[in-house]
């Protein structure tokens, strides 16, 4: 996410007998947790990103706004446990971001830096997404410091094709057309527009990642030194944004206008307010015990 990443190549599934049970830590340590039921951001837990940052081409400016950082009450969403977080871009013609950048959009971006950040473990959201082509939100976690040395775990990155998700890992030697990222294709009748759970397991030897408990992809540590250092040993903090076309969508789909990577089809429902990302919760758990 923090830079232009190309079309996923896929390194290969992992096995799809491994499996890890969706949802509870099974006795672990319950480092973090939010499950949205307040009906208002958790500023201790949470920062909001402005509109000075761009990257990537994307066509929003992030704002805090409860027009793109909503909650919506335990009950109003089926299939939510409780409230739900709702990241909704809204179309807002010629919006000036202070520093002069113009955008016609905006949206919400929220992150733990500075309030919450860990090493080695597992962290959870429980998701939904629209069937929207060139939308581009993610759940991501994300090291402090200069980028990408410090490295970068794409838990979920959603581009507008509903039948898949996509995983990454960004480091110095292996980022932007990195070699670890991959696609996780749904079951026939199942998509993005359900609820899923989508998970990492990161620990000082290796990355797994999974969908609705199911093993879709594993990375280790000597894979990645292959390509560079491994940059995963160091504190990370959580990340949720809605992004809008850009460099990730523009090369999944080609679509040139009328904004990069974003056909009109798409601006016109977020237009009528149709489109937006709902989180259940997040939850990150400590590191496995060992016997």
């Amino acid at each position: 996410m923090r830079l232009a990443m190309l079309v996923p190549l896929s390194l290969g599934a992992a096995s799809a007998n491994a499996a890890m049970p969706p949802g509870g830590g099974q006795g672990r340590a319950l480092l973090f947790a939010d499950e949205f039921n307040d009906g208002r951001l958790d500023r201790s837990k949470w920062g909001v990103i402005g509109p000075d940052f761009w990257v990537n081409n994307e066509q929003q400016a992030y704002v805090d706004a409860p027009e793109t950082i909503r909650f919506l009450p335990a009950g109003a969403v089926p299939g939510a446990d409780g409230g739900v977080l709702v990241l909704q871009p809204q179309y807002r013609k010629g919006f000036k971001a202070p520093k002069g950048r113009v955008a016609d959009f905006v949206s919400g971006r929220i992150e733990s830096q500075g309030k919450f950040e860990f090493t080695h473990g597992r962290a959870v959201a429980r998701i939904r997404m629209p069937d929207a082509v060139g939308v581009w939100p993610a759940f991501w976690l994300l090291g402090n410091g200069d980028w990408p040395d410090t490295g970068e775990i794409d838990i979920m990155e959603y581009v507008g094709e509903a039948d898949w998700t996509g995983v990454a890992l960004h480091g110095k030697g292996y980022s932007g057309e990195t070699p670890f990222v991959d696609k996780q294709f749904f079951a026939p009748g199942t998509d993005v527009t359900q609820w899923h759970d989508y998970a990492v397991e990161w620990t000082p030897q290796q990355i797994l990642f999974f969908v609705d408990g199911a093993l879709t992809y594993r990375v280790t540590k000597p894979m990645v030194e292959h390509y560079g250092a491994w940059a995963f040993d160091n504190p990370k903090y959580l990340i949720l944004n809605f992004a809008l076309g850009g460099a990730y969508p523009h090369k999944t789909n080609g679509i040139d206008g009328p904004y990069q990577g974003m056909p009109a089809s798409t601006v016109e429902r977020i237009k009528r307010g149709e489109i937006a990302m709902e989180v259940d919760w997040v939850r990150v758990y400590g590191p496995a015990r060992t016997p």
